[in-house]
């Protein structure tokens, strides 16, 4: 056990402990279940914003109609991760979870360049988030009330509604993401359901698209033009079918974070890790599969070729078989689903700021964003500071004139994945390194759950990698130019050397201090 864990393990006090003498508080403990920390796990991930915002671009430009094969593929690929990435979680509980998980696998040093890197990427996502959140809540209310609202006033909006709802109980905040993520998966669910009641679409059912063969092989088909008649050659790479299929995934890591506050971390922690990977995968499988099903392969690329029509592959089995409504409801989910998904980063972000202040990294974060709500057992501070970041994000976005979808949402989206990607990687080789290279936990320790199959993911992750370099102007699109998109790789690499100095002059300096890193409040079964 940690060297502050002294907190009671049966009838927790109804608000955050104190500190013991430490200076270090810890959040609420027994405060959410499994089926909370799956929600937060989930929500994400964005199903609803993944499938539509990601599906069409795999299709137009990658892997074309085994899209489905490019998200099974990388299916098993976050599920080797998962597995490592599971068994580590049975050990230790950390609220900067990959930030504790590779400080105890690959070293303090590298552990604190991962958290900057985390906490970095987390609180670029919510920013993001609220791009798309805005741009679809802009163009929802032309549509339904014919009134334009400035993208901004939504965007304000939502940080405000994050900072209050988040400095709640972490209760507050699994429920109202539930209720969100339930409707939305309720909406895909109905779309891939009324495809198979009707008997498939007009193509038939395309079992080609699941081939994982497939799945590896570029787009390059002849397809009726839809905007001056004719046809059009469509081409595409499969790495950046691929890549989009990876990235509709960030976020699920996430549920590991949640260990110090919910209830039995030690099994609910690894049942929501893998629940969430295989869970997300299999719908992410069968929805885009059953989308273009229902539109048709030929008809699907046709449309993904034009970023105006790409979201027809999903309305189109929506209109025919349930019905204008459903179409509108489609809108409305869109717009929330995106909103869920960037409170879910908010908490996410909250969280890390609060794991690394808390061990007074920097000097004076303990007693600011390394608090714990009193009450709430919230990260207040950390969630506020947070908050400010986000709006200091979007309010520069908006001032100088850019696009709420394809700049704040596009370029920021791609700085965050390259973070997270790299963490991601290092995540997985730190657990072979915590159980065959440090020997921690020989009972644990198995050929399979934690050398071939974490080995296997961080490789995959390191190929994945490679595509975002190879693809990152593509994914950009129109912002490619944009001085935020050229600044990434500075960024990224920049917050990764910031945390590794300031490890090593913490070792030079402040041993005790360097010692805590990745270790405060953290629960290491021995």
């Amino acid at each position: 056990m940690s060297e502050i864990d002294d907190y009671p393990r049966t009838a927790p006090p109804t608000s955050a402990p104190p500190d013991t003498g430490t200076g270090v508080q810890r959040l609420k403990p027994n405060a959410v279940g499994l089926i909370g920390v799956l929600f937060m796990a989930v929500a994400t991930a964005a199903p609803i914003t993944a499938m539509v915002g990601n599906v069409p671009i795999a299709v137009g430009a990658g892997n074309g109609a085994a899209a489905p094969a490019g998200y099974l593929i990388a299916t098993i690929v976050l599920g080797l991760f998962a597995v490592g990435y599971a068994a580590m979680s049975r050990h230790i509980t950390a609220t900067g979870a990959f930030y504790g998980y590779i400080s105890h696998g690959l070293g303090r040093v590298v552990g604190l360049s991962a958290g900057f890197l985390t906490a970095m990427a987390y609180m670029v996502f919510e920013a993001a988030l609220v791009g798309i959140f805005s741009f679809f809540s802009r163009d929802l209310f032309v549509s339904l009330f014919n009134v334009h609202v400035p993208w901004v006033v939504f965007a304000v909006t939502m940080i405000l509604v994050n900072a209050v709802l988040t400095y709640f109980d972490v209760n507050l905040a699994a429920k109202v993401l539930g209720v969100l993520l339930i409707t939305e998966i309720i909406m895909l669910t109905l779309l891939a359901g009324s495809v198979v009641v009707t008997g498939g679409g007009p193509e038939g059912w395309s079992l080609g698209s699941l081939n994982p063969v497939n799945g590896l092989k570029g787009l390059n088909a002849v397809v009726p033009n839809l905007s001056g008649g004719g046809t059009v050659v469509a081409v595409g790479s499969a790495g950046v079918g691929l890549f989009f299929a990876f990235w509709s995934w960030v976020g699920f890591e996430s549920s590991a974070m949640y260990g110090e506050e919910s209830k039995n971390p030690k099994k609910i922690i690894p049942i929501a890790i893998m629940s969430s990977v295989l869970g997300i995968g299999a719908f992410y499988v069968v929805v885009s599969w059953l989308a273009i099903v229902g539109t048709g392969p030929t008809k699907s690329i046709a449309l993904a070729q034009n970023t105006d029509t790409a979201s027809e592959i999903f309305m189109i089995p929506v209109r025919e078989h349930l019905g204008n409504w459903a179409v509108t409801l489609f809108q409305i989910l869109l717009t929330t689903g995106s909103y869920a998904c960037g409170m879910a980063f908010h908490n996410c972000a909250a969280r890390y700021i609060y794991a690394i202040g808390r061990e007074d990294v920097l000097p004076g974060t303990a007693k600011t964003v390394g608090r714990s709500h009193r009450v709430h057992g919230s990260p207040h501070v950390a969630g506020f500071v947070q908050s400010a970041v986000a709006l200091a994000i979007v309010l520069w976005f908006a001032g100088t004139g850019r696009d709420p979808y394809g700049d704040l949402y596009g370029v920021i989206a791609l700085l965050g994945t390259a973070a997270i990607l790299i963490v991601q990687a290092l995540a997985a080789f730190s657990v072979v390194s915590y159980f065959h290279v440090r020997k921690q936990h020989p009972e644990t320790a198995h050929w399979f759950r934690t050398l071939v199959a974490p080995g296997l993911g961080g490789i995959g992750m390191l190929y994945v990698i490679y595509l975002l370099i190879k693809n990152a102007s593509f994914a950009a699109g129109t912002a490619k130019d944009d001085i935020v998109f050229a600044s990434i790789p500075w960024v990224v690499g920049g917050t990764a050397i910031a945390g590794i100095v300031v490890a090593l002059v913490l070792r030079a300096r402040s041993p005790h201090r360097y010692d805590r890193l990745g270790r405060v409040v953290l629960d290491e079964e021995r």
